[in-house]
């Protein structure tokens, strides 16, 4: 919705600075780290939608960057500049867990904490072709409430940060910005000092205001809610045994209504998965994890994100 306001660079992608490409290309104040990072991340769709100038931003990387908060600048900055605006923002969920981080080189950093209930969340991700949690072998009849242990996990991770940030950090529930989205949008302006006009937003229609990002295609039902039609009564039952306590924290009421709960199952995912999502997010940005996963290809960044590749579009245009 910030894109659609006015006066944000466009950017139709997650750039994943934080929690993709500084784990594993490393310290950029190295610059054989940062020849490897801005290397591949020019063969990638990142930079396709970015439309920045490839010999421009090189040099720039090269000269200028030191950590993640710099790439971040440079890139972003470069578009808002190309584009004549004068504000940028970066939607990348999985960033959520490395606030510190961002905050400690983006000193001017705001952070919008979007919410929304978790049975939703998790409905949504396990419906994807492509598994966004992968449970254990053994327990691929459970993602569903294997993805909800990693939505607990992930929020409650990114409030114990966003707190920590005090003034800077808000908590928004994305239920909200459906039901009342005026309102809603007027808070969040006030918070980062921008007119969030949603008339002016829904008519400009950028990214996934006009074509929503739904695991769902087809479906007309809204995305609020959609979990009472599609999560059977007895799993449900055990999903909010496993994390209603952290939905009612967020105002989420919990809608079990005389189902018998799995209480072994849940105990044991939820111990299991917790520990394994702490135990892979620091083998993810340790020095130990880095040199195991090694530097990543343009190819292999692609495979990873999130983007709207303009190099694909054009193509899609041309076949049909």
């Amino acid at each position: 919705m910030l894109l659609s306001s006015g006066n944000f660079a466009v950017y139709l992608a997650e750039s994943n600075v934080f929690n993709l490409l500084v784990p594993r290309f490393g310290d950029l104040s190295v610059r054989a780290n940062r020849e490897r990072l801005v290397s591949a991340w020019l063969e990638s769709k990142l930079f396709r939608a970015s439309f920045l100038d490839a010999a421009e931003i090189r040099e720039k990387v090269l000269s200028e960057c030191n950590n993640g908060g710099d790439f971040l600048r440079i890139v972003m900055g470069g578009m808002a500049q190309a584009q004549g605006v004068n504000r940028w923002a970066d939607n990348s969920p999985e960033e959520l867990l490395h606030m510190l981080a961002i905050k400690a080189t983006l000193p001017d950093a705001l952070f919008v904490h979007i919410i929304r209930d978790g049975r939703d969340v998790a409905l949504s991700l396990d419906a994807r072709p492509h598994k966004w949690v992968r449970p254990f072998s053994w327990d691929l009849k459970d993602s569903l409430l294997v993805t909800g242990v990693f939505w607990e996990w992930m929020v409650l991770g990114g409030r114990k940060q966003g707190r920590s940030l005090g003034e800077d950090y808000m908590e928004v529930r994305f239920e909200d910005l459906q039901v009342e989205p005026q309102e809603t949008l007027t808070k969040i302006g006030e918070f980062i000092r921008h007119d969030l006009n949603y008339e002016r937003i829904l008519r400009v229609g950028i990214g996934s205001v006009s074509e929503p990002n739904t695991s769902f295609k087809g479906d007309s039902a809204g995305p609020v809610g959609r979990w009472r039609k599609k999560i059977s009564a007895d799993t449900l039952a055990t999903f909010e045994e496993l994390v209603g306590p952290t939905l009612k924290t967020f105002g989420y009421s919990l809608a079990a209504d005389g189902a018998a709960a799995n209480l072994l199952a849940a105990m044991r995912l939820r111990s299991c998965y917790r520990a394994y999502f702490d135990a892979k997010f620091w083998f993810k940005n340790s020095s130990i994890g880095r040199t195991y996963l090694g530097p990543m290809s343009g190819l292999q960044i692609d495979e990873t994100v999130i983007a709207i590749d303009p190099a694909r579009q054009s193509a899609e245009k041309v076949q049909a």
